[in-house]
C-alpha cells in the first residue's frame, strides 16, 4: 500500500480521479447529436458512441470481472464493445462499429453510469494487489487515451460532411500554442538511457531503461509550421518522387495527396477543417494532419531529417525549456519503428495485448497533441501509428546531424555561442540571443551605459532600491541565500548586502565567467565575512542550487529589467524555473521598466556618444575574436525601435552594403538593410508584472514604482 495514503484518504483519491477522468469523455459529448455519436467516417475511426461505451467495457472486462461472481450489466456488452482482446472472445469488426444503431447514445450513457457506480464500489474496497493497481492505472489512462481518439474521430467525421459543420464553438484544448523560439538545440550524444524509470503510471511499453548511443545531433526547437508547409507544396513537395520512400510514393499517387489532410485551397486561400469548423490555414500554426510518409518527405526536402526516437526522449529530458510544444500541441513524428525495448515484457494475462501485439509496421510518434488531456503524456511516451494514416494530431519537429566539436577546438560556452550565432544567422529574418554581448567588453561597455544621461533604467531602479531596500528584505529571515540571475558587475547587489547583515551566502549567476569571477572577487573583498558562491551558468537554463548552501530563505534577485529581453512565455519559463530552484517560501525581488513615452525609451537605447553603439556592434567583434568570423562592425548600422505593439524597445545591427560575412566554414549573405535582431526590451505595467508572476506560480506582495521616467521593483513570494 502506498504510505502517502491513510486507506480512506487513498480511496477518496482514486475515487475523485476516477470521477474526474469519466468525466471528461461525456463532457466532449455534450451539444454533439444522437447522429453525431452514432456514425463512422472511415474504418480507422470509431463513433462517438461507440468510445462512450468501450471505455467502460474496459473497466467492466479486464478489473470488475476478475471477481468469479460478478454479473455483467448486459452479456451482449461483452462483444460489442470489445475492441482487440482475442482472450475476451467474438467482437464486431471495427469498420462495422457505425452500424450498430443499437444499443442507443442513452443506453450508452447508461451502461456508462451503472459501470462507475461499480467501479467506485470496487475502488471503496481499497484493491491493493500490484496488477488491480495497474489496471486502474491502465483504466484511467486507456480512458485518457480514447478521449483524444473521439475528438480525431469526430473531426474525422465532421470533415466528410460538404457542409463542414463545427464540432464546437470551441476548440477544446487545456492551453495556448506557445510561441516560437527559434533555432536548434545541439547535443553531443554519446551512451544514453532512455525509457521509463519506474516512478508513477506508465505503459509497459515505455520501459525497461536501456541504454544507446547517440551520435551528435541537434534537434530543432520549435515544430514545423503551416507557412515551413506551404512553401513545401510550393516547391513541387507533392509532385517529386525524388524526395519520397517507395510505399509513400506510392500513397500519394494512389490517395491523390496534394496537401495535409483536411486542407483545401478555396479562392481566398488554404483552409483546414478543425473541430470548431473550416477556417483559414494559419501560416505561424504548428502544421496538423500529415502521415510519416509525408514528415519524412519534407525533412528530406528541408535537408534535414526526422529525430528518433531516443534523440527526442533525451532532448526533451535533458533541455526541456529549450523547446516550444514539448507536448500540447501536436504529436511527432520519429524515424523510429516501434518495436519493443530490449527487456521488454508485456503486462501479465489479457492486458498483454493491450501494447504488445502491436509492435509491428508501425512508426513512434513522441509528444502530446493539444487534444491529450492534461497529465496524460510523459517525455517516455510512445504513441505510434502506421506511416500512412495522418487524420490523428499528427506533426513533426525536425533533426539533423551536428558534427563532433573536439574540446580542444570550442570549450561549451564558445561552442553554445557558435551554435546560437549559426542558427541565429541561418533564419530568414536573422537574430542573436542577447546574452552573448556580454564578454569582458561588453560588460565593461554596458556599465558605461548606465552611466549615459539618457540611460534612466539603471539610476532610477538603483536609487528606488536604495530607498525601498529595508521593506524589501524585511522578510528574509537569517542565513538567508540571495542569488543573483545575470549578476554582471553585482554593483546594485551592494545595497541588498549592505541591508543584510547576516546573509548567509550571496550565489551571483551569470553567462560570462570574467565578468562573474571578478564580480565575485570584489564582492569578497568589500564583504570578508560573507559566503561567495559564483555559479557559471545561463539563466534561462537553471541547474540546482549547490547542495551545501545556508538553509535559511532563498531570495531570487533579476534586477536592471533584464526579464524584459525575454520574450512573454520565456519570461514565464523563466519564473518557473526560479521558483522551482529557489524553493517554497522563496522570495524574488524583480526590477521591471514601465511604459512611457517612445521618445526617453529611444533615446535611453540611442544615446548620443554612441556607447550603445558601441555595445551591440561589440557582438561582432566578439564573434570574430572567438569564432574565427570575418564581422566587418563599422558596415553594421545600430538602430534601436520602439515596437508599441509589443510593448518592446528594439536593437538591431543593419547592413549597409551587401555582404558576405563567415563564421568557419559557414557563409552568410547581406542585403543592404538585413539586419540581425539582437535585443528586445519589454516594457511593462502593474498588470502585466501581476499576470506574468502567477502565470509562474508567484504572487506580488509588494510593487514599488520610481519617479519618471518610471521604473519599478516587484517583491515576489512563491
Amino acid at each position: 500500500m502506498n504510505a502517502r495514503f491513510q486507506p480512506d484518504s487513498r480511496a477518496a483519491s482514486d475515487v475523485a480521479r476516477f470521477r474526474a477522468v469519466r468525466a471528461a469523455m461525456p463532457s466532449l459529448a455534450e451539444g454533439l447529436s444522437a447522429e453525431d455519436l452514432s456514425a463512422q467516417s472511415m474504418a480507422d475511426c470509431s463513433p462517438g458512441k461507440w468510445h462512450l461505451a468501450h471505455t467502460s467495457w474496459f473497466f467492466e472486462a479486464l478489473i470488475l470481472a476478475a471477481d468469479p461472481d460478478y454479473q455483467p450489466v448486459d452479456l451482449r456488452f461483452q462483444q460489442l464493445f470489445n475492441s482487440y482482446y482475442e482472450a475476451l472472445g467474438e467482437r464486431v469488426p471495427r469498420p462495422k462499429r457505425g452500424l450498430m444503431t443499437r444499443p442507443s447514445v442513452e443506453d450508452v450513457l447508461a451502461y456508462r453510469r451503472e459501470i462507475d457506480r461499480r467501479m467506485t464500489a470496487w475502488l471503496a474496497q481499497q484493491p491493493t494487489g500490484g496488477l488491480e493497481r495497474y489496471l486502474f492505472e491502465l483504466g484511467l489512462n486507456h480512458d485518457q487515451q480514447h478521449q483524444e481518439l473521439f475528438l480525431m474521430d469526430m473531426l474525422n467525421l465532421m470533415a466528410v460532411s460538404p457542409l463542414d459543420p463545427p464540432a464546437y464553438t470551441v476548440e477544446p484544448r487545456a492551453r495556448p500554442v506557445e510561441p516560437a523560439m527559434g533555432g536548434a538545440v545541439a547535443f553531443d550524444g554519446g551512451l544514453v538511457e532512455v525509457g521509463h524509470a519506474g516512478q508513477g503510471f506508465a505503459f509497459d511499453n515505455e520501459g525497461p531503461v536501456h541504454k544507446v548511443w547517440l551520435e551528435p545531433f541537434a534537434l530543432h526547437a520549435d515544430l514545423t509550421t503551416n507557412g515551413d508547409w506551404i512553401r513545401f507544396i510550393d516547391d513541387g513537395g507533392y509532385v517529386r518522387p525524388d524526395l519520397w520512400l517507395s510505399d509513400g510514393w506510392a500513397t500519394v499517387k494512389t490517395e491523390a495527396w496534394t496537401a495535409p489532410l483536411y486542407w483545401r485551397r478555396d479562392p481566398e486561400g488554404w483552409t483546414t477543417m478543425s473541430l470548431t469548423g473550416r477556417i483559414p490555414v494559419d501560416p505561424a500554426a504548428p502544421v496538423r494532419h500529415v502521415s510519416f510518409y509525408e514528415a519524412e518527405a519534407f525533412a528530406r526536402w528541408s535537408g534535414k531529417r526526422l529525430p528518433t526516437e531516443a534523440e527526442w526522449e533525451y532532448a526533451a529530458a535533458t533541455t526541456p525549456d529549450a523547446f516550444s510544444n514539448l507536448s500540447g500541441e501536436v504529436w511527432q513524428w520519429t524515424a523510429s519503428p516501434y518495436a519493443p525495448y530490449p527487456g521488454f515484457a508485456p503486462t501479465p494475462g489479457t492486458a498483454a495485448e493491450y501494447n504488445g501485439k502491436f509492435m509491428a509496421n508501425q512508426m513512434v510518434l513522441r509528444g502530446g497533441a493539444f487534444a491529450t488531456p492534461p497529465g496524460h503524456a510523459r517525455i517516455t511516451y510512445r504513441n505510434f501509428f502506421y506511416p500512412q494514416q495522418r487524420w490523428a494530431f499528427m506533426g513533426l519537429r525536425l533533426a539533423e546531424d551536428a558534427p563532433r566539436v573536439a574540446a580542444s577546438q570550442d570549450d561549451p560556452a564558445t561552442a553554445a555561442f557558435r551554435h546560437d550565432l549559426v542558427e541565429g544567422l541561418s533564419r530568414d529574418r536573422k537574430a542573436v540571443p542577447p546574452k552573448w554581448f556580454y564578454d569582458a567588453e561588453g560588460s565593461r561597455l554596458f556599465e558605461a551605459i548606465t552611466a549615459l544621461p539618457e540611460y534612466y533604467p539603471t539610476r532610477q531602479e538603483t536609487a528606488l532600491l536604495r530607498d525601498r531596500a529595508e521593506a524589501l528584505t524585511a522578510d528574509f529571515g537569517p542565513d538567508a541565500v540571495l542569488v543573483e540571475f545575470g549578476s554582471g558587475a553585482s554593483e546594485k547587489t551592494r545595497i541588498l548586502l549592505d541591508a543584510l547583515p547576516d546573509l548567509g551566502a550571496y550565489v551571483p549567476l551569470d553567462i560570462s565567467e570574467s565578468a562573474l569571477l571578478d564580480a565575485a572577487d570584489r564582492i569578497r573583498a568589500d564583504y570578508p565575512g560573507l559566503r561567495v558562491q559564483p555559479v557559471l551558468g545561463d539563466f534561462e537554463h537553471l541547474a540546482p542550487l549547490p547542495a551545501d548552501l545556508p538553509r535559511g530563505r532563498r531570495i531570487g534577485f533579476f534586477p536592471g529589467s533584464t526579464i524584459g529581453n525575454l520574450e512573454p512565455e520565456e519570461a514565464v519559463r523563466f519564473l518557473t524555473a526560479a521558483r522551482r530552484m529557489l524553493g517554497e517560501g522563496a522570495l524574488f525581488i524583480l526590477g521591471v521598466d514601465l511604459v512611457k513615452d517612445p521618445a526617453t525609451l529611444v533615446a535611453a537605447y540611442d544615446d548620443a556618444q554612441g556607447v550603445t553603439a558601441a555595445f551591440n556592434r561589440n557582438l561582432l567583434v566578439r564573434a570574430n575574436a572567438e569564432l574565427d568570423a570575418d564581422f566587418d562592425p563599422h558596415a553594421f548600422a545600430h538602430r534601436a525601435v520602439w515596437s508599441a505593439d509589443r510593448s518592446r524597445m528594439e536593437m538591431h545591427l543593419e547592413a549597409t552594403a551587401p555582404m558576405t560575412v563567415h563564421i568557419g566554414e559557414r557563409a552568410f549573405g547581406f542585403l543592404p538593410g538585413e539586419t540581425i535582431h539582437t535585443e528586445s526590451s519589454r516594457k511593462f505595467t502593474p498588470e502585466s508584472v501581476q499576470a506574468t508572476a502567477a502565470a509562474s506560480g508567484w504572487s506580488v506582495v509588494r510593487f514599488d514604482v520610481s519617479p519618471e521616467p518610471g521604473v519599478a521593483l516587484a517583491l515576489l513570494r512563491a
